[in-house]
């Protein structure tokens, strides 16, 4: 597995995520298709500045053209100061191998090492058991239930937390 920056030509992947009613059922349904390539437009040049860290997920670094899902790190504002919040996605194909952990754990590696992030914040929703294994076994604290706003919809979700500078246990587990 291997992990590189979105581009411009990843749009197919997002429709395949973001706009599929199965692949959206615990963020509230799919979005809108026309939103997409705005969507990666705006992924990729949070990127290329660094202000966000969004990955495309390559099961098989052989085969570059294949994607597997997203995973990003980003920082934004709440009423109690800026987040830091992981979230990750891998299509149906692709489920059940591994790569969303991995692709977690890559990430909060390369968090750590670089000493960037802070605490880092996961809210996968309460229902989607998968989401909340990884944040489970990757060592995330739990915080609580809460209601949180993904894309103008208010979704129950969980809430995790991990120091990425201080994961160390991250490449033993």
């Amino acid at each position: 597995m291997q992990l590189r920056n979105v581009q411009l030509d990843d749009v197919d992947a997002y429709v395949r995520m973001r706009c599929d009613p199965a692949m959206m059922a615990d963020l509230g349904g799919p979005l809108p298709r026309e939103d997409m390539e705005d969507k990666v437009r705006r992924d990729v040049h949070k990127a290329t500045a660094d202000r966000d860290w969004t990955k495309m997920i390559i099961p098989d670094p052989a085969a570059p053209e294949v994607v597997a899902g997203t995973v990003t790190i980003w920082s934004h504002d709440t009423e109690d100061g800026p987040m830091s919040e992981i979230g990750w996605m891998v299509l149906p194909e692709f489920q059940g191998r591994g790569l969303a952990k991995l692709a977690v754990r890559t990430l909060l590696e390369q968090a750590r090492d670089e000493d960037r992030w802070g605490l880092v914040h996961a809210f996968p929703a309460t229902s989607n058991g998968p989401s909340n294994g990884i944040c489970r076994s990757l060592g995330f604290q739990f915080i609580d239930e809460r209601n949180v706003t993904f894309a103008d919809r208010v979704l129950q979700a969980n809430h995790w937390a991990i120091s990425a500078s201080t994961a160390t246990a991250l490449t033993r587990r």
